[in-house]
């Protein structure tokens, strides 16, 4: 007779779907794997539950199947045991089909409990418990918190994390500003409609992004839902203690180094991505190699793979967790750890190789992601990532899927091992041994001109050494394009040029050149001091005013600083020594010298109104005891400068002393 089912073929079937009972000696075993199966956590159709036989290895170690079998009244009280479970105790009931094999023996059999997997997710009441079953290998386990709402979605019982409402959310958590600003940037914002459009719950952005909120059923109260506090909140950890990002920075291999930097970014998560893909950025400096005729520059990192890497991480992180993202910066390597790992649904292999299909974990933050322009068309992050590292030249990124959280490894380009020397160069600088450190650092340069950690170091040795002309020196017979480096480097090196004893008109150019660029470029407040210092040593205290009255403006927090309100007004007292100069020198002509000293009046007005405002502000007493200096000598310019009661403005004026 034939038999829908061989057992020898089952056999060899993967362990997933098949379960081998040879006594069955507890029920609820069999009902829990019945339910894993109807649930179909895997998405393998179902699966096989053997009773009455089981697997063993011959004595060679292959696979043999025994088929003991049940007697017939055991057999029917097990079916019916089962069926009447799988019916009574299981939410929403199963029915399996069962099939009657023939055993070893004639008065036995094997009963086959077949069991399809179903849309619904099933669950198993024992007692006074409850309990969702799945299977995970060969083995059946109860499905709990991550697991558990994997299932739930995938069954539709329960929304996508990120579509849900949260209940402990209103529409006054939602930044209204931030959202007008973002969807402006997508183009997806109308004039014409009120900003209480785009929040109503019928309202909807495109076909694949849901309405930002919804009406909770019993209260019919707004709330938003947790796309939307991730992408607009004002304060998204309030709700999701696991929505920071932190970034870290190891000047070595390993996380054993005496020091690091740490920074903790929160925000919404577009905010957390732009500051993580801006400080990546200046990790994927350029590498020159003279001796490379086919590819003399190459990056540390590829830029987009670094930003496809953070995008990755934050869109399709488990924000149910209370774990942060965390991007680690080594001298060889960027790891870039998002907690949560691998949907089931997507296969290991092929997402390791950038071949898997596309799959949104949270499907309204990728799509504003895509609409922001931060991510690329929709699976291409991983292939795009996997193209530029090897285009580069880069090695193969690494992806390490876990059990809670999936890591991405991007390893730096071999070239930029020199790093570890660049390191042995800074400890021969703590330690004072300026000439073997010069050494190891001039080696560097002259691989890779273009390494602003070289180049900075090379400044620094310089200066203690008293030697700023070597890098001058450098910089013309190099020939490098200073322009190519970061805003801090270029106030490094304008720095130490300015610190050579009487620089020719190419170095004051260069100079003025340097600081130029670097005010238009990212600095942080420290370097702000620096840059207007440069300014006024090479003479330029105009440029200095101009910068710092754009610093006011660029960030306003700033407008209180003491120490820039101070070099402001020195730099007008400055200027106002020089109108009279040009107001007692005897070939001005009276309009010109009626003119400056107007101009200098001025000049001492405003200079003191900064110089109060500094006072004010500073709680230092020995700072305030130099700003008080620079009043005193303020006041003695004002008797200088006062509007002379004779015709003769010369006749009037009293000689001033230096400071």
């Amino acid at each position: 007779m034939n038999y829908p089912i061989d057992l020898k073929e089952l056999a060899y079937r993967e362990s997933e779907q098949v379960e081998w009972k040879e006594n069955v000696a507890d029920i609820d075993d069999v009902i829990q794997t019945a339910v894993a199966f109807a649930n179909d956590y895997s998405n393998l159709g179902g699966g096989y539950i053997v009773c009455g036989a089981k697997e063993v290895k011959d004595e060679h170690g292959f696979q043999k199947m025994l088929l003991p079998g049940m007697t017939s009244q055991r057999l029917k009280e097990v079916e019916g045991k089962v069926l009447k479970a799988c019916r009574d105790y299981v939410d929403p009931p199963i029915v399996p089909h069962t099939l009657e094999l023939p055993a070893e023996t004639e008065d036995k059999r094997v009963l086959v409990l077949i069991i399809p997997a179903t849309d619904h997710a099933h669950s198993f009441r024992q007692q006074s418990t409850t309990t969702y079953y799945i299977r995970i290998g060969s083995n059946t386990c109860e499905a709990r918190n991550g697991l558990l709402r994997e299932l739930l979605v995938k069954k539709g019982k329960l929304p996508p994390w990120d579509r849900r409402i949260n209940l402990n959310a209103t529409v006054n958590d939602l930044d209204l500003i931030v959202l007008r600003e973002y969807l402006q940037r997508m183009s997806l914002w109308d004039g014409k409609r009120d900003i209480d459009e785009y929040l109503s719950p019928d309202f909807k952005l495109a076909a694949l992004a849901p309405s930002l909120c919804q009406k909770e059923p019993l209260t019919n109260v707004l709330r938003p839902r947790n796309f939307a506090l991730l992408l607009f909140g004002r304060e998204p950890t309030r709700f999701f203690p696991g929505a920071v990002s932190i970034f870290s920075i190891y000047p070595g291999k390993d996380r054993g180094e005496t020091h690091a930097e740490r920074i903790e970014l929160d925000g919404t998560i577009v905010e957390q991505a732009n500051k993580l893909i801006e400080r990546l950025n200046a990790e994927a400096y350029i590498v020159f190699d003279k001796t490379s005729t086919t590819m003399p520059n190459l990056a540390k990192y590829p830029i987009r793979a670094l930003q496809e890497a953070v995008v990755n991480a934050l869109a399709h992180r488990d924000y149910e967790s209370d774990q942060p993202t965390r991007i680690t910066v080594f001298s060889d390597r960027v790891e870039i750890n998002s907690p949560g790992t691998l949907p089931s649904a997507i296969d290991q292999t092929k997402f390791v190789e950038g071949r898997s299909s596309p799959f949104w974990r949270n499907q309204g933050l990728a799509y504003f992601f895509n609409k922001l322009q931060l991510a690329q068309a929709e699976g291409q992050g991983i292939p795009t990532i996997l193209r530029t590292m090897k285009e580069e030249g880069c090695p193969a990124p690494i992806f390490e899927i876990g059990n809670v959280n999936l890591v991405c490894i991007l390893g730096a380009h071999p070239r930029h091992e020199a790093i570890r020397e660049l390191r042995a160069a800074e400890n021969d600088t703590v330690v004072g041994n300026y000439s073997a450190a010069l050494e190891k650092v001039e080696k560097l340069l002259n691989n890779d001109p273009y390494n602003f950690r070289s180049l900075e170091l090379y400044c620094e040795i310089n200066n203690l050494m008293g030697t700023p002309q070597r890098v001058e020196e450098f910089i013309f017979n190099s020939k490098i394009d200073l322009f190519r480096l970061n805003a801090a480097t270029q106030l490094v090196i304008a720095e130490t040029l300015a610190s050579i004893k009487s620089p020719n008109k190419g170095t004051r150019d260069i100079i003025n050149q340097l600081l130029d660029s670097a005010a238009s470029g990212q600095l942080q407040e420290i370097e702000f001091r620096k840059l207007v210092i440069s300014f006024r040593k090479v003479g330029n205290d105009g440029k200095a005013i101009e910068t710092i009255d754009k610093i006011f403006e660029r960030f306003p927090n700033l407008r209180n600083n003491s120490d820039l309100l101070d070099l402001r007004a020195k730099s007008k007292m400055d200027l106002a020594k020089r109108c009279i100069d040009t107001a007692r020198n005897p070939k001005s002509s009276q309009k010109i010298r009626i003119r400056a000293w107007e101009q200098c009046r001025n000049l001492l007005d405003e200079a003191e109104r900064d110089l109060n405002n500094a006072l004010e502000n500073q709680s230092s007493p020995v700072a305030r005891s130099y700003i008080e200096n620079d009043i005193r000598f303020l006041n003695r310019m004002k008797k200088i400068a006062k509007k002379p009661d004779s015709p003769n403005p010369r006749n009037n004026r009293p000689r001033l002393k230096n400071q």
